[in-house]
């Protein structure tokens, strides 16, 4: 929690002045019974009306000022703990935006929803009920009891004997639903998680007509919470009962002892009035006080697990082996890498090398799981490599920032993804201030400038999340284009063109290598007829390097490559 505490800097200054203004409001609120009793013994009994008159004026009028000032204290503590959860939840989106893959998988999906979303809500709230009950706490209890010995002693013994009765029972049932809440946000996590997988696997569900079996998983994981969540409430509904109990006994001590006091001339009905409330305004921001420390344990689970985002730092990178100058053509250069995934017993990849020169084309081909992909992460370095170096330009990946590693790649990944907004918007992820021109020369090289131009609002046309309005292909070559606009020193098509037909996928090759002429091009595919005339071709099986050169030259001496063109291929084209 204490961490945190960084995100108040830009606002001290309106912290200041909430003190101010809930300083104001308690001594507003402590001088109100005062004005009782004095319109009780000086005003009724003796029966004063015009006393009775102007003090009960003067009393409205600090009724009045009291509560002005509670709303605007309340105003302002509303807009810091808005302003801070704000912060925060920019935060926690900056952080997220430098993980790794692995740093991701690590806290996983629904985690990082909820500790940007509810952990945050619960900070802003235990920020605002802090101020609001626990500030003032301690100065009304104190300033009440003061108040109290100077009207009676043995009434006011009698309040704080309640007062430790109440302090008490409030900790020991703070100590049975501390667990609980703990407990809560980890079912919310698991919530977020379950709707998650739903929604995004509803089509694989009602194709497989799971719908029941994903309604009853559901169910479960709502049940779970709601039990949970029950049985704080429980608690909770036997604590405030009962404390309410303790404060009107309380009361009936104060009349009872109070009267007879009075009966005997040992003080006056006003000075009972006065202490009753005493008693009351001390026994409630007392509860509301001790409350709040139940309240702050859940914040500091949930500061707790922001925290642990916000000071987690992307892994670090491998030692770097030294290295002699690269070859003075090459953007690309694999040597000798290795790589397993955290956890894996098995490599992915095994002494990959390869280089890939400037303004030339190497293909990367082999069966499903045998390390394709791997290769366009690595390079990316969304992963980092067991063994080896991957070299651009002659340096390591790992001595880049990642902004200047990422500004030197434009990435096509396997799965095109559009968001929503216009096609300009998306285009523009790719160059910010891209202009017309160079958008319309983008989506002509992608092969899609005909259908943008027959839209009705062109590159302003809408785009659902996901680019769900718009067909596989469509959304491939738009991502293309995204990647085109750039013009970046390498390019990388990870299996970019699979949902592209033939004609098409042949007329955007035929563009791309006028438009990319001076870049490296790193082409990760299934279909031959994709890489056909890549000036070098790496075939891949289960994690090695089986074959590398011409599409001529690997049918001639490379089995599996071989192998690969018999199952896409007519024997007339293989001749």
């Amino acid at each position: 929690m204490k961490k945190l505490l960084y995100f108040l800097r830009p606002y001290k200054n309106k912290l200041l002045l909430m003190i101010g203004l809930l300083f104001i409001q308690v001594m507003g609120t402590l001088y109100i019974p005062t004005l009782t009793a004095d319109i009780v013994n000086n005003g009724i009994v003796t029966g004063d009306l015009d006393h009775v008159w102007k003090t009960g004026g003067f009393m409205l009028l600090t009724a009045v000022v009291t509560a002005v000032f509670s709303v605007l204290g309340t105003y302002t503590s509303t807009y810091i703990s808005t302003g801070m959860g704000c912060d925060i939840r920019g935060a926690l989106f900056r952080r997220a935006q430098e993980f790794s893959i692995n740093d991701f998988n690590r806290f996983g999906a629904a985690s990082l929803i909820t500790r940007s979303t509810n952990d945050v809500t619960q900070i802003q709230v235990a920020f605002s009920i802090i101020v609001e009950m626990l500030l003032p706490a301690p100065f009304m209890t104190i300033a009440g009891l003061i108040l109290a010995f100077s009207k009676n002693r043995l009434l006011a013994f009698t309040i704080l004997g309640f007062m430790i009765a109440i302090i008490v029972f409030v900790v020991m049932m703070g100590k049975k639903v501390i667990p609980i809440f703990d407990s809560l946000q980890v079912l919310l996590d698991k919530i977020n998680r379950t709707v998650r997988e739903s929604i995004i696997g509803v089509r694989v569900i009602r194709a497989f007509n799971r719908t029941g079996y994903e309604k009853m998983r559901t169910d479960k994981t709502f049940q779970e919470y709601a039990a949970t969540a029950i049985k704080a409430n429980k608690i909770f509904a036997v604590m405030i009962p009962f404390v309410m109990v303790l404060m009107n006994v309380c009361t009936l001590v104060i009349i009872w002892v109070g009267g007879s006091q009075v009966a005997r001339g040992g003080m006056e009905i006003g000075d009972i009035m006065a202490i009753i409330e005493y008693a009351m305004l001390t026994l409630m921001y007392l509860l509301m006080g001790v409350a709040v420390f139940i309240f702050i344990p859940r914040a500091q689970i949930c500061a707790n697990r922001i925290t642990e985002v916000l000071e987690n730092r992307p892994e670090p990178a491998a030692s770097i082996v030294q290295i002699s100058e690269g070859e003075a053509d090459a953007a690309v250069e694999f040597r000798n890498v290795t790589f397993r995934y955290t956890g894996a017993e098995e490599v992915v990849l095994q002494d990959i090398n390869f280089t890939v020169e400037k303004g030339k084309t190497t293909a990367v081909i082999g069966s499903t799981g045998s390390g394709k992909s791997t290769i366009a992460c690595l390079l990316m370095r969304f992963y980092d490599i067991e063994n080896g170096n991957i070299l651009i330009d002659g340096k390591d990946v790992r001595e880049y920032p990642q902004e200047e590693l990422r500004d030197k790649i434009g990435y096509v990944p396997q799965k095109a993804f559009l968001f929503s907004g216009t096609i300009a918007d998306n285009l523009r992820h790719g160059k910010k201030d891209a202009t017309e021109k160079e958008m319309y020369h983008a989506v002509k090289t992608a092969q899609i400038d005909d259908f943008i131009t027959n839209l009705e609002k062109g590159l302003e046309s809408p785009v659902s999340q996901a680019g769900s309005n718009f067909s596989g292909g469509q959304k491939q070559r738009l991502s293309i284009a995204r990647a085109l606009i750039r013009k970046p020193e390498i390019f990388i098509f990870d299996d970019s063109f699979s949902a592209l037909d033939f004609k098409t996928d042949a007329r955007l090759r035929k563009a791309l290598k006028q438009d990319v002429s001076e870049s490296a091009v790193i082409i990760v595919a299934q279909r031959i007829s994709t890489i056909l005339d890549a000036d070098q071709i790496i075939v891949l099986d289960e994690g090695k390097i089986v074959g590398k050169g011409t599409h001529k030259e690997l049918l001639e001496n490379c089995p599996v490559y071989q192998q690969i063109a018999r199952s896409q291929m007519s024997e007339e084209e293989l001749a």
